[in-house]
């Protein structure tokens, strides 16, 4: 789409930031319909107008505008386009315009969709203008919208426990900013954050600290730090040979997106998987990799506790 306008403090407007964004399959469906004489509607199915064929100039007349999108509304993003299609119905009295459009990209393509609705109609109209003085264009509406955050959404919330595994952080040398990232975003995402402690890179505190945790319940632990290549850097190797399952979905989505921010992403060993009928995310320590990790999870990652209550895919 994309992206909404907004009115700054001097009153300017200003185009939405979506590079923090995953891209993802995204496809909207938008309709309308242009109202025309019945007689104007036959002349369309037999091919009769003075300009030719309505429909189908009508349909890369519709194609062109989702392209052109960006250049037509000021504050859309310009996206690369996966698909677009348009089809017609014809009515006693109306012709209905279905446009589908898709993208892999970090926003939606509502306008897209819209917009190829609107330029088809417009096109119809010009084309039928000398034989129709009636028509009227209406309806325009977005039907559907896929992909994205708003999409496969779960109303559940996991119990969720945090562990920041830090040395200086548990010694109070450093101030700890990653977990109160994870926190803050975790509640604001609808989730009840029960426990969040700080230890130092113990591989007996971490181990304990996260069975009681288990044992107690908890469906979503998330782990900050203890990541790297440091020889205090313990807790992936700590936790991994408890994982009944590995989630090597969910380790790719998060070093990939890592990756295509900071190129150092790649020497992460973050880590994910199931210890007993616990998700246990384990994520590295700084502010960065917290704030994306919430990017790459939130609102997804709810749909799992769905699927480990033997629920299946929604």
């Amino acid at each position: 789409m994309s992206g909404f306008s907004h009115l700054d403090d001097a009153g300017h407007v200003r185009m939405v930031d979506v590079s923090h964004k995953p891209g993802t399959m995204r496809t909207a469906k938008a309709s309308g319909h242009i109202a025309m004489k019945p007689e104007t509607i036959l002349m369309l199915q037999e091919g009769d107008m003075p300009k030719g064929n309505v429909l189908t100039t009508a349909k890369v007349a519709g194609i062109q505008a989702a392209k052109q999108t960006a250049h037509l509304i000021p504050l859309c993003h310009q996206l690369n386009l996966s698909w677009v299609d348009i089809d017609f119905s014809l009515h006693s009295d109306r012709v209905v315009i279905d446009a589908t459009v898709s993208t892999k990209e970090a926003t939606g393509v509502e306008m897209e969709a819209l917009t190829a609705v609107s330029v088809a109609a417009l096109t119809m109209y010009d084309m039928c203008k000398a034989v129709d003085k009636t028509m009227e264009i209406g309806a325009v509406r977005l039907v559907q919208k896929i992909g994205g955050k708003s999409h496969h959404q779960s109303t559940y919330r996991p119990l969720t426990s945090l562990l920041v595994t830090s040395d200086s952080i548990a010694a109070g040398a450093a101030e700890d900013r990653s977990g109160a990232i994870l926190k803050d975003g975790l509640e604001a995402a609808g989730c009840r954050v029960s426990a969040f402690r700080v230890v130092p890179d113990e591989p007996s505190e971490i181990a304990a600290l996260v069975d009681s945790w288990v044992s107690e319940g908890v469906e979503l632990i998330i782990t900050s730090g203890g990541t790297g290549l440091g020889p205090r850097d313990v807790t992936v190797e700590t936790l991994l040979p408890r994982f009944s399952r590995r989630l090597a979905g969910v380790e790719q989505a998060l070093l990939q997106w890592g990756q295509g921010k900071i190129r150092t992403a790649m020497l992460s060993r973050l880590a994910a998987g199931m210890i007993g009928s616990s998700l246990v995310i384990c994520l590295p320590g700084s502010p960065g990799a917290a704030r994306d990790a919430l990017e790459v999870l939130v609102p997804t990652i709810f749909h799992a506790f769905s699927m480990i209550q033997g629920e299946g895919h929604q």
